[in-house]
């Protein structure tokens, strides 16, 4: 592509040249034919995703949480609970109660709707509070009634639970507060409106617009965007009828899904305007475009690819629901990028050609060069480029050092908004019966009656326990269990710290005593044995992602210190923004709830934000290698690279903030996170990565960048990203 070099003239638009004879690649050919059949590749893919949405409507969706993990204490109680028929195998709610007058007032209310709630479906059982005097407060103003469920939260529907809540609600009155609380309440609680989706739209389209000028140019990858995104949600709902996908993915693959098609279209576009603006016709144009970042797209696509399916690796079932559901949508996105994308440019090559044209003829009237500013920042930069790097380096450190300190765990009722029933139950329940009643341990006996009271004698008098219930015989005998409610609250470090002294201190002399077999289990228990697990399997998943990832680059580029420099600066970019997660979620800055970070939180980061960083390192370094070919100048190249891809880079990562910024404004917990995260990480990969570090990286590597040893050189394949003619 012809471009301004160095202190060149300001470009005036070109006449258009004629076609010529140049090689094409494979991408290239791919949008030939979506030029030459561009009406049969529209209607194709319009009628796929009206097909695909028609399919997924009529056969519903199966979304299911599976947070199972073989081979931890937690998942060996929930089995035995199951095996041997306890009353305790099906998760419960609880329905709240305050009078201040006293709940034994409110009996003949509260009894009857009991009764009504029993007999409805998803109900095992209730118990009333009533008929058990542990059920209500010492103060006699609080009490619960526990539902049990026929299963566990993920396999009872959120609307059996969103009735009884009606029912259990429907007697409260100006005396007598009614709250449901428990994981299953939280989940059947009505989602916030599409709030996310909307602005991630709208803020797309702003940023375009302000980029081309024109709403038909910024409308061609929001439109190839939508056009994914529409395909991508309807084969995922199909594919949750055979996979284990989580109810909560819906709105992360919309979200991903159109902040990388945006991403992609616009690495495309831009590269087909820049082709027009040096003369060549569209049809060209739009080959060549392919041909160059059409390459980048689809070398990109498939390190995230291969970034989320890293995460099945990590043996979480509804991790791995996720993974394979973002893999399929950014597979989607990339399909329509390299055929959608050319069919749309064929219809309006004309009009587009004629708008790229006219708005550079506005800038070159008014004396301005594309560019230029990128030019002179990377001169700057080259001037000082070992101040700048420190300066960089330090800044993405400071922002990382939190993360050291993160804590992982799950968002329970106490992170909830506070004008939700589930939160209101959770503060009523830690003011009646103390913090560590919202967060039970649940402790399986398999033994006889006689070890479970010996069992639960020892666990009422351990350190950092509250209370122990009674030990409660399974149908068959084989199993007792007792409830043990820690002095702490869920996410409190001190429960943590029992759960450990549990299982290390008091369960191997018990087990000694009785011959029974003790095992601390429970829905805190298992939080905590997931997010301990996927921080031990984390560091092999990161390696493995790394590793491929640079080795695509070496086979790419043909460089040592390319795919290093990748590495070290992707992982800087991705640890700042856990730090920034941290600083906000667990520490409670700006007025966040504090807790622990989400346990899925840091692999799902760093397999998108690792694939997508490359996005950006392979076009910029993609350009400054073709000038590098060209001119084998290393510091013209870093300037030219930049200038060619700056705004772009910026544009692109704009959006991407934007649109991952949005998941900020959802009520869930995770997602905020995940949004945060999400857009911390793109900004610094942008702004303070490509546009500071690898220009004063590679200014320092100079010729030593592209260095690769002879014999290495040999033995390696050769691939390239770059079109067959440099320009």
């Amino acid at each position: 592509m012809s471009s301004p070099r160095g202190s060149a003239a300001p470009l005036a638009p070109s006449p258009p040249r004629a076609d010529t004879s140049a090689p094409v690649g494979r991408f290239g050919a791919l949008a030939g034919w979506a030029q030459r059949h561009r009406w049969a590749a529209l209607v194709l893919w319009v009628a796929v995703v009206a097909a695909i949405t028609l399919g997924s409507t009529a056969a519903g969706s199966a979304y299911k949480n599976d947070f199972s993990l073989p081979g931890t204490d937690s998942q060996a109680a929930a089995d035995l609970f199951k095996k041997h028929g306890s009353d305790q195998a099906g998760d419960s709610v609880e329905i709240v109660f305050k009078d201040t007058a006293g709940v034994e007032s409110a009996q003949g209310r509260v009894e009857p709707m009991l009764a009504e709630v029993k007999q409805m479906a998803g109900v095992a059982d209730v118990r009333s509070p009533f008929a058990d005097a542990s059920a209500v407060s010492k103060d006699g103003t609080i009490a619960y009634a526990s539902v049990t469920l026929v299963g566990k939260t993920e396999e009872v529907p959120k609307e059996d639970v969103a009735k009884v809540i009606d029912v259990a609600q429907s007697i409260a009155t100006e005396h007598l507060q009614v709250e449901v609380g428990g994981e299953a309440a939280r989940n059947a609680e009505d989602q916030s409106a599409p709030t996310a989706e909307l602005a991630g739209v709208v803020a797309a389209l702003v940023i375009l617009v302000l980029l081309f000028g024109s709403l038909l140019a910024a409308s061609l990858p929001l439109l190839t965007a939508l056009f994914a995104v529409g395909g991508a949600i309807g084969l995922i709902a199909l594919a949750s009828h055979i996979f284990t996908v989580a109810d909560f993915t819906p709105p992360i693959l919309m979200l991903v899904g159109l902040g990388v098609g945006v991403d992609y279209a616009l690495l495309i576009f831009y590269r087909y305007r820049h082709e027009i603006l040096a003369g060549v016709q569209p049809a060209e144009a739009g080959r060549k475009a392919l041909d160059s970042a059409g390459r980048t797209v689809f070398f990109a696509g498939c390190t995230v690819i291969v970034a989320l399916l890293g995460l099945v690796a990590l043996g979480l079932g509804s991790l791995q629901g996720i993974a394979l559901a973002v893999a399929i949508t950014v597979l989607v996105t990339m399909a329509a990028s390299l055929v959608l994308l050319p069919a749309l440019l064929a219809l309006f090559g004309e009009r587009t050609q004629r708008h790229v044209l006219e708005q550079q003829a506005k800038t070159t009237k008014k004396g301005k060069t594309e560019g230029n500013r990128w030019r002179a920042m990377a001169r700057a930069v080259q001037r000082r480029p070992v101040p700048t790097l420190l300066v960089g380096v330090i800044a993405l450190l400071a922002l990382s050092a939190p993360a050291l300190g993160m804590r992982l765990g799950f968002a329970d009722s106490g992170n909830d908004p506070k004008n939700t029933t589930s939160r209101h139950a959770y503060d009523l329940l830690a003011e009646g019966f103390g913090p560590g009643f919202n967060g039970p341990l649940v402790v399986l006996v398999k033994g006889d009656q006689e070890a479970g009271r010996t069992v639960q004698a020892k666990l009422a008098t351990t350190d950092g326990v509250a209370e122990a219930s009674p030990a409660i015989p399974s149908q068959d005998g084989a199993l007792s269990t007792v409830f043990v409610y820690p002095t702490t609250s869920p996410q409190a470090e001190g429960t943590v710290d029992l759960v450990h002294h549990l299982r290390d201190d008091v369960a191997p002399p018990l087990e000694h005593t009785t011959g029974a077999e003790v095992l601390v289990g429970g829905a805190t228990a298992a939080s905590q044995d997931v997010s301990e697990t996927l921080a031990n399997r984390l560091p092999l998943f990161v390696a493995v992602v790394v590793g491929v990832s640079s080795l695509l680059l070496l086979l790419v580029f043909r460089s040592i210190w390319i795919p290093i420099k990748a590495a070290i600066l992707n992982l800087l970019s991705i640890s700042a923004a856990l730090g920034v997660i941290t600083l906000v979620f667990q520490h409670g800055w700006f007025g966040a709830q504090p807790g622990p970070v989400e346990a899925f939180i840091p692999a799902l980061i760093f397999a998108i934000v690792f694939g997508l960083s490359m996005d950006y390192e392979v076009f910029l370094v993609s350009r400054i290698h073709e000038e590098w070919t060209r001119t084998k100048d290393p510091s013209q190249s870093v300037r030219e690279g930049l200038a060619a891809t700056g705004k772009v880079i910026t544009a692109a990562a704009a959006i991407m903030m934007f649109v991952f910024g949005a998941f900020v404004l959802s009520s869930d917990r995770m997602l905020q996170q995940f949004g945060l995260g999400l857009a911390v990480a793109i900004l610094l990969d942008a702004v303070v990565i490509r546009c500071l570090i690898v220009p004063a990286v590679m200014q320092m590597l100079g010729k030593w960048a592209w260095w690769l040893p002879a014999r290495l050189a040999r033995k390696l394949p050769k691939v390239s990203i770059e079109r067959p003619e440099h320009c």
